[in-house]
């Protein structure tokens, strides 16, 4: 029979990446976090970074170090403005990349707001046995994410890559 993972306990990260932003006003972290906290999963830690590609991998790559964290969830600057670092930064970290995610995530956001679906570098992948999202910056895109995908699979995901 296939593991299912439903018990397994999740311990979060989030970074939100922006330039403009900081914890009062992040709103799309501040979701990120509630949705965490009401599906009983732990909140480690959570920054605001510049949009600024040491800094982005400077936590990601901690956090991946750390043991007590098995998911990392970054949002903000997955898109094309010169600023939008995090997708270039990120996926070259990734041992494995989910591709699924990516493509699911903008089916899903079409649904939404149409064709403009297509400017999302929304992804995600596995690093040192740690889940990885990589999530646009909008409060829309987070809601869809963290409801339609995360929430659903991340102990899924999470058991798979400490699966033996």
């Amino acid at each position: 029979m296939h593991p299912t993972h439903h018990q397994l306990p999740i311990r979060a990260a989030i970074l939100t990446v922006t330039d403009t932003r900081t914890k009062a006003d992040d709103f799309g972290g501040q979701q990120i976090q509630s949705f965490l906290q009401k599906a009983s999963f732990e909140v480690i830690d959570y920054q605001i970074s510049k949009d600024e590609p040491v800094e982005i991998a400077k936590h990601v790559k901690e956090w991946c170090e750390n043991q007590t964290i098995n998911t990392i969830i970054v949002t903000g600057g997955t898109g094309f403005t010169p600023r939008d670092q995090t997708y270039d930064t990120i996926a070259p970290l990734f041992e494995k990349e989910m591709t699924g995610f990516g493509e699911l995530f903008r089916s899903l956001s079409y649904e939404e707001i149409g064709p403009k679906a297509m400017f999302s570098r929304a992804t995600a992948g596995s690093r040192d046995k740690t889940a990885i999202y990589v999530l646009p910056g909008s409060i829309n895109a987070v809601t869809l994410a963290m409801k339609k995908l995360i929430l659903p699979t991340v102990q899924h995901f999470v058991g798979e890559l400490n699966r033996i």
